[in-house]
């Protein structure tokens, strides 16, 4: 039985080590990068880390996010100070914001038509719909941006989880402003930036990495 203390796992973070890692290698050697050493990832790679983060869960399967993905140096450069200049933003191959979509509505027209184009009918798929339209028609707008927030970070989990499974590193930011980031971006009203997700190398900058986690005892009850 584990200790009732937090545990400490302590490793060094091998820059060059490719070979496939178990789920749990993953979540384990996972951490916050705090500065990239400005190698560009493989685009194979990032493709594949963008079709993992797309097939992350979420309510009734709507996906209410929008990512944008920077890798020109004149936009972070430019995002860089509304982050208040964190060596991640500039230092990253890729930096993947996470936008909140709250156009719930224009997200289940786009469902139904996916499930009829997937061989469902109309009337087969008439009270799913119909319910999800009552969900969305309750709601206020703070209410729609909440939602759409909480299933940003289930895809958040996709992407930091496997962008290490990819060979890379990655880091979560909250650590920004997210009407600052709008306004640089020029983004349309219904996308509101949530948190960040810069990938890349890990600097040799980035020591052995101390990981604390509290005990099973102490999370589950």
């Amino acid at each position: 039985m584990e200790q009732k203390t937090t545990i400490k796992q302590t490793f060094h973070i091998n820059k060059t080590d490719t070979k496939q890692l178990s789920f749990k290698e993953i979540v384990t050697q996972r951490y916050a990068t705090k500065k990239f050493d400005g190698r560009i990832l493989p685009q194979e790679k990032v493709e594949e880390l963008l079709d993992d983060i797309r097939l992350s869960a979420s309510s009734f399967g709507l996906q209410p996010w929008k990512i944008k993905v920077v890798t020109d140096p004149a936009t972070k450069a430019l995002l860089s100070p509304i982050a208040w200049n964190q060596a991640q933003i500039t230092t990253c191959s890729h930096l993947l914001i996470f936008c909140a979509d709250t156009n719930i509505n224009k997200l289940i027209d786009l469902y139904e038509e996916a499930k009829i184009k997937d061989g469902a009918t109309k009337e087969g798929i008439a009270g799913y719909i119909e319910m999800m339209r009552g969900f969305d028609k309750k709601m206020t707008p703070e209410q729609k941006l909440t939602w759409a927030q909480k299933q940003c970070y289930i895809a958040l989990g996709n992407a930091l989880n496997g962008a290490k499974a990819l060979g890379f590193d990655s880091c979560p930011m909250e650590g920004f402003d997210s009407a600052g980031f709008a306004k640089a971006l020029k983004l349309p009203a219904n996308l509101v930036p949530t948190v960040l997700c810069p990938i890349g190398y890990a600097s040799p900058d980035d020591k052995s990495y101390s990981k604390i986690r509290f005990s099973k005892e102490q999370v589950f009850f």
